[in-house]
């Protein structure tokens, strides 16, 4: 039998939102429900702030199972400015299955890592995640 190729469309972003970096280091942690917390030397900003976890639909053949791959570490840039994004996390961990019509929504969330002082811009990168049937 062939089935219909497993697709990944992406629907939002991941976004940290607004922030401001203090004297010490600090995270910004976006969960896969849409939260945002903070550890250390960051403020988190509510004025315009806009963060959530990126969204995809995953659609396939109904009931298949299917495995997911995310970065460990990726870095966003504004300039000549960088900060390293790590411990990504998906809400279907690393395998999950398609539903009987076939889609699953899968989040991700990751942790920012804010150096201290650091540079203010808008910091922009991006992120590979597949999916393969079992």
């Amino acid at each position: 039998r062939i089935v219909t190729p497993l697709e990944l469309i992406k629907t939002t972003d991941l976004k940290f939102g607004n922030i401001a970096a203090g004297p010490s280091a600090g995270t910004v942690v976006i969960g896969t429900d849409d939260s945002r917390t903070k550890t250390g030397g960051v403020t988190l900003i509510a004025a315009g702030n806009v963060s959530n976890a990126a969204n995809f639909y995953v659609v396939g053949y109904p009931d298949a199972t299917f495995t997911i791959n995310i970065p460990s570490t990726i870095l966003i840039t504004s300039g000549n400015e960088e900060m390293t994004v790590d411990n990504f996390v998906s809400n279907l961990g690393s395998s999950s299955t398609l539903d009987g019509i076939g889609e699953a929504v899968l989040k991700v969330g990751a942790t920012l890592n804010v150096d201290p002082n650091q540079s203010p811009g808008l910091y922009t990168g991006s992120f590979d995640v597949t999916v393969a049937y079992n």
